[in-house]
C-alpha cells in the first residue's frame, strides 16, 4: 500500500498515539483534538512548524513501521529525519554488500542516474514546450562516474529552459526555491523510507561524499525524480502560485503518488523509488545487473491532459 504524505504546519500542536492513530491535539488554553490518522497508512511524517511536541511512544510506533519522521528547518529544508534501525529481514547481508561494492560498480551505477535524470529533465522540457534537445544530447556523453560532471552542465542549462536566464537555484531564497525545497523534501522522506525498506543505508552512497551527510545514499538515488517536483512547481507557477502555503504544499505532497512510465508500465513516484532501491541491493548482491530507473517519458498526467485535449 502507498502511504500518505502527514504534514503538522500549524504551531501549538501535541502529536501522540491513541489507539493505533497519529491523534494531532491543539495545545494551550483550547485543547482539543484536531485530527487523527491511522499509523498503518502514514507513509511520511512531516514536521514543519515551531512548538510542535510528540511523544516517545509516536516516534517508536513510527520506527517500527519504517516510517520516516522528517524535521523541516528555515524555508522549508529537512534539516532532521528519524529512521528505523532495521528495515528488511536480510538488511546485515545487504549492508555487507553494499560496504563491499567495488569503485568501478559505483561509477557504473551513478552513470545509470546521472542519465536517467538527465531524460526526465528533457522529457519536462518537451512536455513544457522548451527546448529539450540540449539536455537530450548530454545524456551520450555520460561516462562511468560522469568524470565530466555532464550532471551540473545538464543543470545550468535546465534551470533557464526552465524558469528564465535569471532564475538560480538557491535554498535560502523565497518563491520558486522554496516550492523546490518543499518539494525536494518529500521526496527525499519518500526515498530514505525506500532505502531503509530494502535493506540498505543511507548514508554509504554511489557519488555523494559530504562527510556531514547521513543521506548520501537517499540523495543519490532521488536524482531520476527531482524532475516530477520541478514540473509541478512549474505548473504551480504559471498558475500564479509562486508561495509555499497549504494549497501548494498539498500539490507537491501529490507528486509522490502521480505515474511515471516504467518497463512495467505507469508506476507512481513512491512505487518507483522503492523499486529502485530494491534493484541496487540486488545489484550489489550480484543478482542482477542494472538499476530499475524510470523511462524517459512525459509524466503521463500531463500526457493524458494533452492528448484529451486539456
Amino acid at each position: 500500500m502507498i502511504g500518505r504524505i502527514v504534514e503538522i504546519a500549524d504551531d501549538r500542536r501535541h502529536l501522540s498515539v491513541r489507539r493505533g492513530f497519529l491523534a494531532v491535539h491543539v495545545t494551550g488554553e483550547e485543547r482539543r483534538l484536531a485530527g487523527q490518522v491511522p499509523l498503518d497508512d502514514i507513509g511520511a511524517l512531516i514536521a514543519n512548524a515551531h512548538g510542535i511536541s510528540y511523544t516517545n511512544n509516536l516516534l517508536v510506533a513510527l520506527a517500527e513501521r519504517g516510517c520516516p519522521f522528517v524535521l523541516c528547518g528555515a524555508n522549508h529544508n529537512a534539516v532532521g529525519m528519524l529512521l528505523p534501525v532495521e528495515g528488511h529481514h536480510v538488511q546485515a547481508k545487504r549492508m555487507e554488500a553494499q560496504i563491499l561494492a567495488g569503485l568501478p560498480t559505483q561509477k557504473r551505477l551513478w552513470a545509470a542516474i546521472v542519465k536517467a535524470k538527465l531524460q526526465q529533465q528533457a522529457a519536462v522540457l518537451e512536455a513544457l514546450g522548451a527546448p529539450y534537445a540540449p539536455l537530450d544530447s548530454l545524456v551520450r556523453k555520460v561516462r562511468s562516474g560522469d568524470p565530466d560532471n555532464i550532471e551540473a552542465q545538464g543543470a545550468r542549462r535546465y534551470w533557464g529552459l526552465l524558469f528564465g536566464d535569471d532564475f538560480r537555484r538557491d535554498q535560502t531564497a523565497g518563491g520558486i526555491n522554496a516550492l523546490l525545497n518543499y518539494g525536494y523534501t518529500v521526496l527525499r522522506a519518500t526515498t530514505a523510507r525506500a532505502v531503509v525498506a530494502a535493506g540498505l543505508h543511507p548514508s554509504i552512497g554511489l557519488h555523494h561524499s559530504n562527510d556531514a551527510n547521513a543521506m548520501r545514499l537517499v540523495d543519490d538515488l532521488m536524482e531520476p525524480f527531482r524532475p516530477m517536483v520541478d514540473f509541478q512547481v512549474k505548473q504551480l507557477v504559471q498558475q500564479g502560485k509562486t508561495e509555499v502555503n497549504d494549497e501548494t504544499k498539498r500539490s507537491l505532497a501529490l507528486v509522490m503518488f502521480q505515474d511515471m512510465q516504467t518497463a512495467a508500465g505507469a508506476t507512481p513516484v513512491m512505487v518507483c523509488t522503492q523499486k529502485l532501491a530494491v534493484s541496487l541491493a540486488q545489484v550489489y548482491l550480484g543478482e542482477r545487473q542494472g538499476l530499475e530507473l524510470p523511462l524517459r517519458s512525459l509524466p503521463l498526467d500531463f500526457s493524458a491532459m494533452r492528448s484529451n485535449g486539456g
